[in-house]
């Protein structure tokens, strides 16, 4: 961020404003448990900014959820909104807890005491959550249900991520994938690289990892590694992503797929490839292992995945990366599509959806581009730098300084 502010040199006092977030809410969340004992678990909601629009951002379940983190993806969103070209600022949540480890109903109450502990300061004109780490249309479903209760009508519009049934859109489930899959079809096209040519390894099998492999397969390349939490398989000649998806839910891990050969979750990141799609969580790349890294390209299809360090290293390596703000970038616009069909009643087809994603998503690109080539800096950089311009001036025009 210090490094785009300084590029476009951005008024110090607005980056300031923009290095704090406007509200963080702490709470305390007593649930009885299936087995009858009380535990009580700790959730939070950080509000960023609100300069371009309502807050925006999704909630997690996560044991090493903190206060720190959400703050730091509160801001992110916040920017990410804003390289997108969408009307919305920043916001984040999560709960400190181990969703693995939890019941249907146990993850339903915690679900809904959330919603009354948050219920003041969300809505569908003020903030808007989303899914996240370990949580699902689901949990999103019993999230409207809890604050319609509350509000004492129907209110669809103050989730995004919800299933088809009560509300949702078409093409939310594989929109991250989806805007990044464009991105590089992009990206390949305006550098003269053939899909066919390029090898391809995701770490990451959730949905957005697992939507990405089957993305890039049908796009001609070729799947060489892919990995989840248990670790990791890989096959120089290629794989055939369906059926890795098949063991996948069958037997609970791609290790358990016969497509290659086993390999450490960590070890993955290090195995030859083009691309590098980056679907799993914050800071995989980084010191330890960033000068074993083969790839040319990296799509960062998770939140933060390279550090600064090693994103320092890997640029100045020649290594392309298109950073998390730009790259998965398709699932809050997408979400954006979500709201706008709830807050008119009106929804639509799937063709629709994916045609103004992919017209919204390279519009960023290409922004992003020509601030690439006019500041002559990292791709990292100047999506930051679209970010930052369109907040300043929103703030300059509401008069916010």
């Amino acid at each position: 961020m210090q490094k785009a502010a300084q590029c476009m040199d951005l008024d110090p006092e607005i980056l300031e404003i923009l290095s704090h977030t406007q509200k963080s809410l702490i709470v305390s969340l007593p649930i009885r448990m299936d087995d009858g004992s009380l535990k009580v678990f700790e959730g939070y909601r950080v509000q960023h900014s609100e300069l371009r629009g309502p807050f925006k951002g999704g909630f997690r379940y996560f044991p090493e959820v903190n206060l720190d983190e959400i703050k730091a993806l509160a801001t992110e969103m916040s920017l990410k909104c804003s390289v997108a070209g969408i009307p919305y600022g920043g916001a984040k949540g999560g709960i400190k807890c181990n969703p693995k480890a939890m019941s249907q109903g146990e993850l339903e109450r915690l679900t809904r005491k959330y919603v009354q502990a948050i219920y003041q300061i969300i809505g569908p004109e003020h903030d808007i959550p989303a899914p996240d780490m370990y949580t699902n249309p689901q949990i999103m479903a019993w999230f409207m249900d809890e604050y319609s209760k509350l509000s004492n009508r129907h209110q669809p519009g103050v989730v995004t991520g919800k299933p088809i049934e009560v509300g949702g859109s078409l093409g939310r489930n594989t929109a991250t994938a989806q805007g990044g899959a464009y991105i590089l079809e992009e990206y390949m096209k305006q550098n003269n690289l053939k899909p066919e040519a390029m090898t391809v390894v995701v770490q990451g099998f959730g949905n957005a990892g697992q939507y990405a492999t089957e993305l890039l397969h049908e796009m001609n390349c070729t799947i060489v590694g892919v990995s989840d939490s248990k670790g990791g398989i890989y096959n120089a000649k290629g794989m055939d992503p369906n059926a890795i998806i098949k063991i996948k839910k069958e037997k609970g891990s791609v290790i358990k797929s016969s497509e290659g050969e086993v390999v450490d979750a960590q070890k993955i990141l290090e195995k030859p490839c083009d691309i590098l799609v980056l679907a799993a969580m914050e800071n995989q790349v980084n010191e330890a292992n960033m000068k074993n890294v083969k790839a040319k390209l990296i799509l960062e299809l998770a939140n933060g995945p390279v550090n600064g360090e090693a994103d320092a290293y890997l640029e100045k390596k020649g290594v392309v990366i298109i950073p998390d703000i730009l790259a998965n970038s398709g699932g809050v616009t997408v979400s954006y599509f979500e709201w706008v069909q709830n807050q008119q009643a009106y929804y639509w087809t799937l063709e629709e959806v994916q045609m103004k994603l992919k017209r919204g998503i390279n519009e960023a690109f290409q922004r992003t581009l020509k601030f690439q080539k006019d500041f002559d800096c990292s791709m990292r950089e100047a999506a930051y730098v679209s970010a930052f311009d369109r907040l300043e001036k929103a703030m300059k025009l509401r008069g916010r300084q």
